[in-house]
C-alpha cells in the first residue's frame, strides 16, 4: 500500500497523478483536511493527462486524518509499504513559529515512529532547501551544513528539524530517502504555497527586490520522488531545485507572459523591513495572514544557486525548462 500526506497540496496532487501512470498500482491511500481541495485534484488529473493515459482518480482511497493525532496516522499508515510524506506548513510568520514546529518537526516525528513500527516500510520524506546550508560563493550542494543565524526564518528551523527526525529514523533502521526541492511552481490554486507569486504578478509587480534562487516545476519534484522511491538509494538527500534565476529576471518573464509592466523599482532594503515590520505586527492575531515578513524580506535580498547535479546523475533525469513550467503553470490555473 502506498501512503501520501498532503494529498491535496501542490506537490501532493502531482505526486498521486505520476503514481497513478503505473498501471500495476491498483490503489493508493492519500490523507487530505478539506473536502473541496479533492475536487481541485480531481481537475488537476485532466490537466496532466496530456497524453489520455489511463489514470483512474478513483483508485485513490482518501482518509481525513489529523496527522498530530496517533491514531489517525496508524490508521493511514495501516499496510503501508511506501510512505511518501508531503505534508507541511510554509508560513514566515514569525508569531507561526510554534505551529510550524508541530506540523513540521513534531508530525514528522510521528511519521517517522509510525513507519520505523512497520516491516519493510519504505519512507520518502519532501524536506526544502531551507534544511540546508548555502556556498558563500558557487553553487550550493547537499553537504554544506545548516547553520542557525539571526536570519535563520522559523521555517527553516522547522525543516531542518523536522529531516533531524528523519535522519533520527534511518540511525534506527528506518528504510528512508530525503528530497530536498526549492521554490515549486506547477498547476493549481494561486491562492496556497509559492503558487501566491503568480496571483502578484497577476495584479502586477512595479517593485523587485536584487535576491534570487531556483524554481523547479512541481512534475519533476513528483518524478524524482519516485524514481527514488524505485530505486535501490536510501540514507541520502537530495536536492531538486531546477533553474537558478533572480528574482528581477523571474518575475519579468512571468510579467511578459500575463502582458502586464516588467518591475522596474529596485526596493531598498530598509523600506523593506519597515514595511515588514509593521504587516507583521498588524497581522500577530489574524488567522489568514498575507504580505512581506521580515524572514521573506531576508530571503528576497539574498541570492543562493543550488545544484542538482547528485540527483540527476543517481536517477538520470532531465528537468523542465524555466520558461515550460512558467507557461504550464499559468495556463493551468485551477482558482
Amino acid at each position: 500500500m502506498i501512503i501520501v500526506t498532503g494529498g491535496t497540496g501542490l506537490l501532493g496532487s502531482h505526486l498521486l497523478f505520476y503514481l497513478l501512470r503505473n498501471p500495476e498500482i491498483k490503489s493508493l491511500r492519500a490523507s487530505f483536511r478539506s473536502e473541496e481541495k479533492i475536487e481541485y485534484v480531481k481537475k488537476l488529473f485532466s490537466v496532466l493527462n496530456l497524453e489520455n493515459e489511463s489514470v483512474d482518480f478513483k483508485k485513490i482511497e482518501w482518509i481525513k486524518a489529523d496527522l498530530s493525532n496517533p491514531f489517525d496516522v496508524s490508521t493511514l499508515l495501516q499496510d503501508a509499504t511506501h510512505v511518501y510524506h508531503c505534508a507541511a506548513r510554509v508560513s514566515f510568520f514569525t508569531s507561526d513559529f510554534s505551529k510550524l514546529l508541530k506540523d513540521n518537526r513534531e508530525i514528522t516525528a510521528l511519521i517517522v515512529n509510525s513507519c520505523i513500527d512497520i516491516p519493510s516500510v519504505r519512507l520518502c520524506y519532501v524536506s526544502s532547501t531551507a534544511a540546508i546550508g548555502s556556498a558563500k560563493n558557487g553553487l550550493t550542494n547537499e553537504h554544506f551544513k545548516w547553520q542557525l543565524t539571526k536570519q535563520t526564518s522559523a521555517y527553516s528551523i522547522s525543516k531542518h528539524l523536522a529531516e533531524k527526525e528523519v535522519w533520527r529514523g534511518i540511525e534506527e533502521g528506518l528504510n528512508a530517502v530525503i528530497i530536498n526541492p526549492c521554490v515549486i511552481l506547477g498547476a493549481g490554486n494561486w491562492n496556497e504555497s509559492s503558487l501566491t507569486i503568480l496571483k502578484s504578478a497577476a495584479k502586477g509587480m512595479p517593485f523587485y527586490t536584487p535576491g534570487g534562487n531556483a524554481i523547479v516545476d512541481a512534475r519533476d519534484v513528483a518524478i524524482c520522488m519516485i524514481k527514488l522511491m524505485n530505486s535501490p538509494i536510501k540514507s541520502e538527500r537530495f536536492l531538486c531545485t531546477g533553474e537558478n534565476i533572480r528574482f528581477f529576471d523571474l518575475f519579468k518573464k512571468i510579467a511578459q507572459r500575463m502582458n502586464k509592466n516588467s518591475p522596474k523599482i529596485k526596493v531598498p532594503y530598509v523600506l523593506a523591513r519597515f514595511v515588514a515590520f509593521i504587516n507583521e505586527n498588524l497581522q500577530y492575531f489574524s488567522s489568514t495572514k498575507k504580505g512581506l515578513t521580515k524572514d521573506t524580506v531576508n530571503s528576497s535580498f539574498k541570492t543562493i544557486s543550488y545544484s542538482s547535479e547528485k540527483l540527476v546523475n543517481s536517477i538520470n533525469h532531465r528537468f523542465y525548462t524555466l520558461d515550460e513550467t512558467i507557461d504550464f503553470s499559468l495556463q493551468n490555473r485551477m482558482l
